[in-house]
């Protein structure tokens, strides 16, 4: 049988992934400091860690280490985000998750657009959050009314890419010309343009409703606004930060330092201030772009998220707020979370895969969690608006009105590492029968 003519998604999306990064790069000089910065930890993390070295080494987290980041881009309509659903299947990245952030005051509901098996993981873990303008929660009739024509107006996708998405669905695959024209036709998608589509009056007003609505409604598309390293020590990273002169958020979002690294921990520096020129009448500045660096720990079952929640509530108080003893507040309230991996493992908390070892005993790995936590994205995202915007919304989530716009529904992350927990274990009977 012939090889396929074909380039595999995973291909094209550690192209893509490259891609961005080299021009997010070139946009963003200080991301690649982030990106320098986090070479550095991980290069100490795992000189002082050997073992550390060799159990990720064994789980095939090595080498994507170097490779990994996330990006985060936002959209104003659903055709929008369909057609950007159907270009990241061509990447082998699918929907997971639904994170409704304007319960905290974001006028956005969003999804992670990532691959979702362990082999695609293993070769580029590239991931895209992506975020849908609310807006019915323009308060201002007339607003929505300008917003919704500006948006309607425009098209986020070049003819080129177009054609190739058709052909990928209509054929199954890109050859490697196709790919690569097909990724630096997309790439034009994300990129920065200065040049805004509204005059500075009726930016003005869009940033009065709320500075994410003018980041969304402004521009000709979904510039990307920020890119995501991997680091194992996010302390380290954002003490470096710190030492570097970098406008670095005073509080790392999520749960607090642990032997055991859970879910997600996130930090970034202020959003940069970038020169735009208003349709017709002049010049300014537009705020949006900024720089984020994580750490990923293990993935927590339902029950491990139902007490982290409880305790992330318990640490912010009835108020929400973070607040200068927050950090205190916050390692006291997570003293009630077990950690040590026995104990995420014999509570049920966490997921892990299973395998035999070389002298036959069963070893359980954490698998790491690929996907977000919405307290934490809302965080990132009202710390680079300035901090101190609020907005209160009606708490009615939208999950069914965005799973219409996407055109699919979205996948439950629960699920998938629930599957990949029960392959482990199948796959070790398999072994010892």
């Amino acid at each position: 049988m012939s090889a396929s003519p074909f380039v595999s998604p995973d291909d094209i999306r550690a192209a893509f992934s490259h891609a961005m990064s080299a021009m997010y790069r070139a946009e963003v000089p200080l991301y690649g400091d982030l990106v320098e910065i986090v070479e550095g930890v991980n290069a100490e993390v795992l000189r002082a860690d050997p073992g550390l070295e060799a159990n990720l080494e064994r789980r095939g987290e090595t080498a994507r280490l170097s490779a990994e980041r996330h990006g985060a881009i936002r959209v104003g309509t659903a055709a929008e985000l369909a057609i950007l659903r159907r270009a990241f299947a061509v990447m082998g990245m699918a929907p997971v998750g639904y994170y409704d952030l304007s319960l905290a005051g974001v006028p956005v509901h969003s999804t992670a657009f990532r691959p979702t098996d362990e082999a695609a993981l293993r070769r580029n873990p590239f991931r895209v959050f992506t975020s849908l303008l609310r807006i019915e929660l323009i308060e201002d009739a007339a607003l929505r009314e300008t917003a919704q024509a500006v948006l309607e107006g425009r098209d986020i996708v070049s003819p080129e890419a177009r054609a190739l998405l058709a052909r990928w669905e209509a054929e199954g695959g890109l050859t490697a010309d196709e790919a690569d024209r097909f990724v630096a036709a997309l790439l034009e998608t994300f990129r920065w343009h200065g040049d805004a589509l509204v005059d500075g009056t009726t930016y003005a007003r869009l940033h009065d409703a709320h500075r994410l609505v003018a980041d969304v409604v402004s521009f000709r598309g979904p510039h990307i606004n920020h890119l995501t390293p991997r680091t194992l020590d996010i302390d380290a990273a954002q003490a470096e930060m710190v030492r570097r002169g970098m406008a670095a958020k005073a509080v790392i979002e999520g749960p607090p330092p642990r032997a055991v690294p859970i879910l997600l921990r996130q930090t970034s520096f202020t959003a940069l201030d970038e020169p735009v020129r208003f349709a017709g009448t002049g010049g300014g500045t537009h705020t949006a772009r900024f720089g984020e660096i994580e750490q990923r720990g293990v993935a927590l079952t339902r029950k491990g998220r139902a007490l982290y929640d409880r305790l992330l509530d318990e640490a912010r108080g009835a108020s929400g707020s973070q607040g200068a003893d927050y950090a205190e507040r916050l390692a006291r309230a997570f003293q009630a979370f077990p950690d040590s991996e026995d104990a995420l493992r014999e509570q049920g908390l966490a997921y892990f895969r299973y395998r035999a070892s070389p002298n036959g005993t069963v070893v359980a790995e954490p698998i790491t969690y690929e996907d977000f936590l919405p307290v934490s994205a809302a965080g990132i995202f009202q710390s680079n608006l300035g901090g101190t915007e609020q907005h209160s919304y009606a708490g009615e989530a939208a999950q069914r009105v965005f799973e219409e716009a996407l055109g699919c529904p979205v996948l439950d992350p629960f699920a998938l590492y629930d599957a990949i927990e029960q392959a482990s274990v199948e796959a070790l009977a398999g072994a010892v029968a």
